[in-house]
């Protein structure tokens, strides 16, 4: 229960300093905060630690709590919450409302020896290759291509990756994706980013590729995520000591 009461109280603040409430870029000092929301100090300390931890947030001793206006300046649509779940369908938001999925494609293939080392398969292994295409309202963002073994999930279906594969997953199989190797980088976009995107020809297309783990060890997706260039944006905070 602690820890979903500091998860509310982030999620709200950040929907807070996102509407301008705090227009001297200051938060009110922990006594108001825990009054505001009717919780302990030491909620309203953890809350607070992690999103100074997450770059969202500094404290200068003795002024105050501040937001970071690089922060807002450089909001990411990719709002990763401290979770069990690396899910994309969970964590891509945007004006805190999660995209639209039209799945493209859903049908069942063999693998590349490629895939058959990232995902550790046999020869006679079988994977489910998924594409799906992800908006925020009218405009695409993103087009992801996932493969994922028959053996982990032989029951997906089109119903149900027209959600959140990974939520599935917990809910029904008692399994959580808590693991990713992830690389980023851009490359001129195709023809099929052009029409699917909104992109011009002369534009490129950010891309997000790698494999995501159950918690068990066992690589459960490889996954392509190719983006409008706009919406490639991932925040990081530093810590040098």
């Amino acid at each position: 229960m602690a820890q979903l009461v500091y998860k509310r109280i982030i999620t709200d603040l950040k929907k807070r300093i996102f509407a301008g409430e705090f227009p001297a870029l200051r938060l009110p000092d922990e006594r108001s905060l825990s009054e505001t929301y009717h919780v302990s100090r030491s909620s309203i300390k953890r809350a607070l630690s992690r999103m100074a931890n997450d770059g969202i947030i500094f404290k200068k001793r003795g002024s105050g709590t501040f937001i970071n206006p690089l922060y807002l300046k450089n909001e990411s649509v990719f709002n990763y919450e401290e979770s069990s779940n690396l899910g994309v369908t969970d964590n891509f938001k945007m004006n805190g409302k999660h995209p639209q999925i039209k799945v493209l494609e859903f049908q069942v293939v063999k693998p590349t020896p490629e895939l058959q080392r990232d995902l550790f398969l046999k020869k006679d292994d079988f994977v489910y290759r998924i594409v799906r295409l992800r908006s925020f309202g009218q405009q695409p963002f993103m087009i992801e291509t996932g493969y994922i073994p028959i053996k982990i999930v032989p029951e997906l279906s089109r119903k149900i990756i027209s959600g959140s594969i990974f939520n599935y997953l917990q809910t029904e199989h008692n399994l959580a994706v808590t693991k990713s190797f992830l690389s980023v980088f851009a490359e001129p976009s195709t023809t099929e980013d052009q029409q699917l995107l909104q992109l011009k020809a002369t534009e490129p297309t950010g891309i997000m590729e790698g494999i995501f783990f159950l918690d068990n060890g066992t690589p459960f997706e490889f996954s392509t995520m190719r983006f409008h260039y706009k919406y490639l944006k991932f925040n990081s905070f530093v810590t040098v000591n």
